[in-house]
């Protein structure tokens, strides 16, 4: 064998070992989510150097005696999941209706007009009838917490909030999405807030993988189950 293919071949060899080993020993997981959801990057502050011979220079105080809460772009703030609706309808519908009809035998000059003998009478009936009921249940349970972070303050100090977590067991993968507004009073002294509290909440729990295809329906039922099949 060529000493230089020989030489180029341990190399290949000694890249793919080299590579296996870090892809084995690394066990961060890449998931490709939601750049609507992405964190947001802090936004940096250069503040405006003062030659005024004061200890104080705006923009270097520190917060001693606050909470430690988000109030920032690209702060952390953790939302307690604790969403629950149960949602109940009943619907019945009945209508009857009833129509009669009688029509007697016309006359001509006084006398009846008959045909074959029989005098010409006439009586018309129709009935209706409809009977109509539905019950609809459904009920909605999702607990557990997601650390979100800060994308904008909003000018009357509501922070807009927004994140993901992606979590993988076995063959599937689950993740958390949400997004909302939360107001500055609601966050408690551990950064935490309810997401009953979030506004305009936009909260999301799905799944991928071999878990989540089992449960779904396969492309032929769904044709089946589409307007678009007649029968």
């Amino acid at each position: 064998m060529n000493t230089t293919v020989k030489s180029a071949l341990i190399l290949f060899i000694q890249f793919s070992w080299m590579t296996g080993l870090v892809g084995c020993g690394s066990p961060m997981l890449v998931r490709q989510g939601d750049m609507d959801f992405a964190p947001a990057v802090p936004v940096e502050y250069v503040p405006v150097i003062q030659d005024g011979g004061s200890i104080y220079q705006s923009g270097y105080s520190k917060a001693w005696f606050e909470d430690i809460k988000a109030r920032q772009v690209g702060d952390l703030l953790t939302v307690i999941l604790d969403e629950q609706t149960d949602a109940t309808k009943q619907a019945s519908t009945g209508i009857t209706k009833d129509n009669s009809t009688s029509i007697s035998a016309p006359t001509i000059l006084g006398q009846g007009v008959t045909w074959n003998g029989e005098p010409m009478s006439t009586s018309l009936e129709s009935e209706n009838d409809f009977n109509g009921k539905s019950d609809s249940s459904q009920s909605n349970k999702l607990q557990g917490s997601i650390t979100v972070t800060v994308s904008q303050v909003l000018p009357n100090g509501s922070l807009v909030v927004q994140g993901e977590k992606w979590i993988s067991i076995n063959q599937g993968d689950e993740y958390v999405r949400l997004r909302g507004i939360v107001r500055p009073v609601d966050i408690t002294p551990n950064n935490t807030v309810l997401s009953t509290q979030v506004g305009n909440a936009q909260i999301a729990y799905q799944g991928k993988g071999a878990p989540a295809e089992a449960n779904s329906m396969g492309w032929l039922a769904r044709f089946f189950n589409t307007p678009i099949w007649l029968f």
